[in-house]
Formats: C-alpha cells, structure tokens, sequence
C-alpha cells in the first residue's frame, strides 16, 4: 500500500510538475500547428484539383468545338472514324455529353450525362444567356462526383447549348486520402515530439533546477554560495542574476546580524561586569557609608550607560520595524539649528571649541521636528567629541534646487577611507588605538541614518585621516 501511494505521488508530481507543463504547452502547440497545416494542405490540394479540372474542361471543350460541325442544317460529329486518335477523342468527349437548342431541345445525351440528371428546359434557356460557361459539381447515382461544364457552343454563327462532364472522384479521393494518411501518422509524429518536448524541457529547467539546488543547500555557513551565469542574456540569466545578488544581501545581512550580536552583547557584557565588580568590591571591603556610596555611585552610573544603550536600540528597532511614525509639519529650520548650536556652543567652551554656524536664508521643509533635534543632537555630538582642543565645528544650512543641505563639519583627526563604508552601521566603531577611534556606543549615526531615510532624503560622509569629516544631510525642501 505504500509503494502503491509512494508512485501514485510520483506520478501526480510528474504530472503537476513544470516540465511535464512545458512539454505539453510544446506538444499541444506543435499539434495545433500540425493539425491546422495539415487541414491548409487538404483545403489547397482540392482547390488545385478544382483549378486542374477547369483547364482539364476548357480544353475539352475547344475539342468540342473542333469536331461538332453544322451538316445539312444540323449540328454533327465531323472526324475520321479510321483515325484511332480522333475516334478515341471524340468517344471520350461523348461519354458525359449532352447537346441541345437554346430553346431546350435536347439534340443528344450520353448514358453517362443521364446518370447526372439531364437539363430542364428552363435550366437550358438561363445558361444559353449567360455569356461565360458555368461550372457546376455533380454526382450520379453511385455518388461519384463530376465536374460539369455548361454554355453556349456556335457553329457557323448558330448558337446550341452544350454540357461536358468530367469525373473527379479519384482526384478528390487524392486529397482526402493524402489527408487520412496523415492524420493516421500524426500520432507518431505527436510521440516524437513528446520526446523531444519532454528532453527541450530538461534542459531548459536545467538552470533553474540548479537554482533550487543551491537553494535548498543555503544555510548560515555557506552563504557565499554562488551560481554561475550562463551569459546568454535569457530570463534564466536574469533568474541566477537576482539570485546571487539575494544570496549577497544575505551575506551582508547575516555578517550584519553576527557583527550586531558580538558587539550588542560585548557593549552590554562591559557596564555589566563593571556594575558586578563595583558590588562586589563595595561587599568585601567597604567598611563606611561613603565607601557603600561611592560604589553605588559608580554602579548607577554605568546602569545608565546600560540603559542608554538598551534605550537606543529599542528605538532603533521600533524604528526600522516600522513601528515609529513620523509626525511630520512645515517647520523653519533656520531657527532650530540656531538653538542647537547655541546649546553646544557652550560645553564647547569647556574644550575651547569654536562652533560656527553659516546661513542666513530661510530653510523649510516638512519633518518632524523631535527627529530632526534627534539628528543635530547626533552629528553635533560627535563633531564636538572627536574635535581636539582648539578646533572648530563648521555647521552649514542652505537650500538649493529643492533640497535642505545642512553640513556639520570638524577639523578632528578624520576616519581612514576603510571604515567609512560601515559608519553608519549599528554598534561599528573605530578599533581602539586608530586615530580618531570612536568613544559611544555606535549607535547615534544609525539613528541619524534612519531619520533621514525615513524623510525621504540622503547622508553623505566625507573625511580623510587628518583632515576632518563632513556629514552632509539632504532633506526635501
């Protein structure tokens, strides 16, 4: 019973499956095709018989005119019956003849012409008028089909109406036999077309069956898995092309994701085990109320930088699932980014840090104002952090071919051409000992990204070792 389901749910999948529907698609087209030619064949063949007889009667009929002569005042048969050629002639132009007068006197008929039904008198009259002969088709009694021609024969300038037949049913039969041969032949053709659709079909999916392989053996540790293109241009090409560039974004996303929880956990591992070792100490050796408090402190401290951290990143995924609407209204930038300056300005002097602000035109544009203090928060953070003693931030904000550009540069140590690629990646920093290694967490610049993402617009990084970085916002205007 198994065995019996095991190859019924093969066949059914034989059967569903895309091969088996492409071969048919083929086979069903090539038939259809094959049936149309051969019916095209048939219809052609009998109208060549039809055009064939014709000449056939036309020139059977310029014998008639040859050998029926008027004698005595009646229309006759002139040939020598020792001629064998003429007699032969004129034996086979009586065998389906009939002759009469324009008014429907029958003058002769043959046996042959009566087993067709002769003229009516009226039949007889209206063909006499007609200026061309009429063809028509006949069939005697056994059902043998003629072709039949009618119409007015002058001899000596007196008119007669004549009709000459010629059997066509073998010719016919030609056409229908050729016809009937072909179609009994036609299923073997169907079964080699079967053959040839099913093996067309093969090797067709044999790309894409490659594609499902491959993917069915993706996993976390082999996404470098690639397929190779078969360089023919063909929807299959475009087929591997989208799956390699998904296997690349996979990569990149699980790299990531790996990258994202070594250093999640490491940011976290590092307050935590602070936290851990300043209780600890404060229960084995503080004796006073201060010692108690002091250690405490210090705890509380990096709890908040733990809770800084876990803050900004159920922001950032709250953000990225989707899960933050932005709240955007006109607003006039100008003066949001004067009060920022102005409130950096002064932890800058601290650090003798000169914080100049360049603009002087309006700038609105739509966007949520909470986000957008987010992201000035941000990028004037880090200019003021990585900015040694006595440098200076430049902030820029202007407007130009509908577009906000609003530029915070500093004159710090810069960022090596390497890193810029993942700066805005969460949790990425300079390594520790790199000039301008980064002091965070490594999330503020993917807050920023996102915010400026989420507002329809783009950010730029631009920095070198030495001289400085410049992170440039575009906005809609």
């Amino acid at each position: 019973m198994a065995k019996q389901q095991r190859v019924t749910g093969f066949l059914q999948g034989t059967i569903r499956g895309l091969r088996m529907r492409l071969a048919l698609t083929y086979v069903l087209s090539i038939a259809l095709v094959l049936v149309t030619i051969g019916i095209i064949f048939k219809q052609t063949l009998t109208v060549m018989i039809h055009q064939q007889s014709e000449r056939v009667l036309e020139g059977e009929w310029g014998a008639l005119k040859a050998y029926l002569r008027m004698h005595e005042g009646h229309l006759a048969w002139a040939y020598n019956p020792g001629d064998a050629d003429e007699a032969y002639t004129v034996e086979r132009l009586r065998r389906v003849f009939m002759l009469a007068d324009t008014d429907g006197g029958v003058l002769e008929v043959s046996n042959g012409y009566a087993a067709l039904g002769t003229e009516t008198r009226e039949q007889i009259q209206s063909v006499s008028q007609m200026r061309d002969p009429l063809l028509v088709l006949r069939k005697d009694w056994r059902g043998a089909a003629y072709v039949v021609r009618m119409g007015v024969l002058r001899s000596e300038g007196k008119p007669f109406f004549a009709a000459i037949g010629l059997p066509v049913e073998n010719t016919l039969n030609v056409a229908d036999r050729l016809l009937r041969a072909y179609f009994l032949l036609l299923p073997v053709m169907l079964l080699a077309i079967v053959a040839l659709g099913w093996y067309a079909a093969g090797r067709a999916l044999h790309p894409l069956l490659e594609v499902v392989e491959a993917a069915q053996t993706v996993s976390a540790g082999n996404l470098s898995l690639r397929i190779p293109p078969r360089r023919t241009g063909d929807e299959l090409d475009t087929l591997i092309a989208t799956f390699n560039g998904m296997m690349e974004r996979l990569e990149s996303n699980f790299e990531q994701m790996r990258r994202f929880s070594v250093d999640a956990s490491h940011e976290m591992r590092t307050p935590l085990t602070a936290i851990r070792g300043q209780l600890e100490v404060a229960l084995m050796t503080a004796r006073t109320t201060d010692q108690y408090r002091s250690a405490v402190e210090t705890a509380l401290q990096d709890v908040e930088r733990l809770g800084r951290i876990v803050k900004s990143l159920l922001q950032l995924a709250q953000a990225e699932s989707g899960q933050i609407q932005l709240q955007k209204a006109e607003q006039e930038l100008l003066p949001i980014v004067e009060q920022h300056v102005a409130q950096f300005s002064v932890a800058a002097e601290d650090k003798r840090i000169k914080i100049l602000f360049d603009s002087s035109q309006p700038c609105q544009a739509a966007v949520d104002r909470n986000q957008f203090e987010k992201l000035l928060t941000n990028l004037l953070s880090n200019a003021v952090q990585y900015t040694q003693a006595g440098g200076e931030v430049r902030v820029g904000l202007s407007r130009h071919n509908g577009e906000v550009r609003l530029a915070v540069s500093d004159n710090g140590p810069g960022i090596a051409e390497v890193h810029l690629p993942h700066i805005f990646e969460k949790f990425y920093r300079i390594r520790a000992g790199e000039r301008g290694a980064e002091k965070g967490v490594g999330l503020g610049l993917a807050q920023v990204e996102w915010i400026v993402k989420a507002h329809g617009g783009r950010i730029a990084v631009k920095s070198a070792p030495g001289q400085g970085t410049t992170f440039e916002v575009h906005l809609p205007a």
